[in-house]
């Protein structure tokens, strides 16, 4: 059992579709996270919504509405993280803090929901690596974007294996270039293991094939050198975000 069943949350949506705010009522009810949702129509009334945590605001309402919603939660006491919510899969400027996909069905809205939310909980990450002063950058690197992280660190791939073995850890930062266990085949022993672990394979070598065999093994690559910027945009994913703005650093 994790902590954050000792939590709850409080999830705005900001949309005049009946049918969206459905959505989000049916996945916070089976969400492991205790969550409620506040439901709008618009951004008129937005004094009313105080204590939110995270806002989802539908990219469908006229760009007007979705300044003065962004305006008005960012001059609350403590500002939600907005995601707007765009149908839309190429890129676009948003006003939110990220941009994420609309959900159309129940599992979507699900998996937007349970991802999303982690925003606002502490996510626990493992960065392996043989070499201690790459982990202390990539640490370093975590340390320095928008998200709450919980960081450990291993040096090789067995005590990898052993440490998400004992604890519960959300992504882990693996490095492909270790001794007698690189990073693929600890990528390949929690896939055989099944376990429930996001995976961002690191490497400094140029090789696009590499690249192709983490993402064939559902994991995310990351070329070093990186930097906090590249380390967001990996996360977005994890977060079930498409983009975060960068004017929101």
């Amino acid at each position: 059992m994790t902590d954050d069943l000792l939590l709850s949350l409080r999830a705005l949506v900001v949309s005049p579709e009946e049918g969206l705010c459905d959505l989000f009522r049916q996945a916070a009810a089976a969400c492991p996270v205790p969550t409620e949702i506040v439901e709008l129509s618009d951004a008129s009334n937005l004094a009313s919504a105080g204590g939110i945590d995270l806002a989802y605001i539908d990219g469908a309402l006229p760009p007007q509405a979705i300044a003065q919603a962004v305006a008005a939660l960012r001059a609350s006491a403590k500002p939600p993280f907005t995601v707007q919510l765009a149908s839309s899969a190429g890129a676009q400027p948003f006003e939110c803090d990220a941009l994420a996909g609309k959900p159309a069905r129940p599992e979507q809205t699900r998996w937007l929901l349970e991802r999303s939310l982690r925003v606002r909980l502490s996510s626990r990450v493992l960065v392996v690596d043989d070499s201690s002063t790459m982990r202390t950058i990539v640490r370093k690197a975590l340390t320095g974007t928008r998200f709450p992280l919980d960081i450990s660190e291993a040096g090789e791939g067995f005590a990898a294996l052993e440490l998400v073995r004992e604890s519960d850890f959300h992504i882990v930062f693996l490095d492909y270039n270790m001794p007698d266990f690189s990073g693929l085949e600890t990528l390949a022993e929690f896939k055989r293991e099944k376990r429930r672990v996001s995976v961002v394979l690191m490497t400094s070598a140029q090789d696009d094939a590499l690249a192709d065999r983490a993402r064939a093994q559902g994991a995310a690559f990351l070329k070093k050198p990186f930097f906090p910027t590249d380390i967001e945009a990996v996360l977005c994913g994890f977060y079930g975000l498409r983009a975060l703005n960068p004017k929101r650093a």
